[in-house]
């Protein structure tokens, strides 16, 4: 009997936001054989998996507010900028959260039709005794849990305990290491298999020359989910990190997008 056919995703990358940051910020520890500092922005991202009819949204960013706040230059709501793939949010039906920082989870009540799936862990984390540490919970936002514990309460969360193969052509892999809960999600489309590696590696860099980036809850977990998500992905065209601008200059732009919306299910410009 041959197996069955998998769907061919389309995975569309929407930068939504940005910050100046100096290589310093973005490694524990300067990478080998680079000692010398310099500008290194980080940009922010959600992801938009369609297969025909059925969209899948990876995350879901902040919003305005949150960027004010947090000192974010502001350049869309990632929300809003679904209508650019003709996509509503009526349509968003299932919500993959890589984990629960508020650069990731934010803009849930935009999203009343939505199932949002997130690890068990990730819960646990966010809700628990580390959340009593300012240090570590300053990157979560307590009025993104509340709209996510309304949610649960409203049978819109599932939870998920490591990896799970989710939907055909989609799987989500747990990775720990930046978050407890940390999920990666591992898509198929016309040129093979994706990683969505998310904060498992912000940076192509941070996996490459495995060098940590500093907000991390076990250095370990980090490094080796860097080895396990690139053996997986087999190749760097196909290992998409979670906040690189890189990712601009190697996707193919859709047109009228600014540059703002990247087509990682094409074939890379380099």
């Amino acid at each position: 009997m041959s197996a069955p056919t998998l769907p061919h995703w389309e995975v569309y990358a929407l930068r939504y936001a940005t910050v100046a940051r100096q290589r310093r910020d973005n490694f524990v520890s300067a990478p080998p054989g680079d000692p010398h500092d310099g500008a290194m922005p980080m940009d922010y991202y959600v992801w938009l998996l369609r297969d025909g009819n059925r969209c899948v949204l990876v995350d879901t960013g902040f919003n305005a507010a949150a960027a004010r706040e947090r000192r974010r230059e502001f350049l869309r709501c990632p929300i809003d900028a679904l209508q650019s793939l003709g996509v509503v949010p009526s349509q968003v039906h299932d919500v993959i959260l890589t984990h629960l920082h508020y650069d990731h989870a934010g803009n849930v009540d935009r999203l009343p039709q939505a199932r949002f799936h997130l690890q068990e862990a990730e819960m646990q984390y966010a809700t628990g005794r580390y959340m009593c540490l300012h240090a570590l919970r300053h990157s979560y936002s307590v009025a993104d849990l509340k709209h996510l514990l309304d949610g649960l309460w409203q049978d819109r969360v599932a939870y998920h305990r490591g990896d799970t193969p989710w939907a055909p052509g989609i799987e989500l892999l747990h990775v720990g290491g930046h978050t407890p809960g940390l999920q990666a999600v591992r898509v198929h489309t016309a040129r093979g298999w994706l990683v969505l590696a998310s904060d498992a590696a912000h940076f192509y860099a941070n996996a490459q020359q495995g060098a940590p980036f500093p907000i991390v809850h076990d250095v370990g977990a980090m490094l080796e989910g860097h080895r396990r998500l690139l053996a997986i992905a087999g190749d760097e065209s196909r290992f998409i990190p979670g906040h690189d601008p890189l990712v601009r200059r190697r996707f193919t732009p859709l047109p009228d997008s600014g540059g703002e919306t990247l087509a990682l299910h094409q074939d890379p410009l380099r």
